[in-house]
């Protein structure tokens, strides 16, 4: 039970950031969610931390882990929005768009989590 509540209580404080940052970020006039990318970068960059905190001489226990990888990471980035984000860009024609979000999103998130463990090594 105390595993559940450790990852909501993440989960939560993930999922309410992640809101804050799309609201200051998102914009309707031009259509780039830079909120969502931010956050989903950001996301890979602390996650790649945590683990790798976690990995190295057990810096982290499996409760921290559980709070701050599972439950905040996983709350604050968001495959469901990238995903109909993308959606937006396809029904409306912007490839361009579509494509350098996709693609750019992928590599930088990869790279983030690798620079995140990285830092840590």
């Amino acid at each position: 039970m105390k595993q559940l509540l450790l990852v909501f209580f993440g989960g939560g404080v993930g999922s309410v950031l992640r809101y804050l940052v799309g609201k200051w970020l998102n914009s309707t006039s031009n259509g780039i969610p830079y909120g969502t990318f931010l956050a989903n970068i950001l996301g890979s960059l602390l996650i790649g931390i945590i683990l790798g905190l976690a990995s190295k001489n057990d810096s982290l226990t499996q409760s921290q882990t559980l709070l701050l990888a599972t439950g905040f990471c996983g709350g604050f980035t968001t495959f469901s929005t990238f995903a109909y984000e993308n959606h937006v860009f396809l029904k409306s024609g912007d490839f361009t768009s579509f494509a350098l979000y996709t693609i750019g999103s992928f590599i930088i998130g990869f790279m983030a989590v690798f620079a995140g463990m990285y830092l840590v090594k």
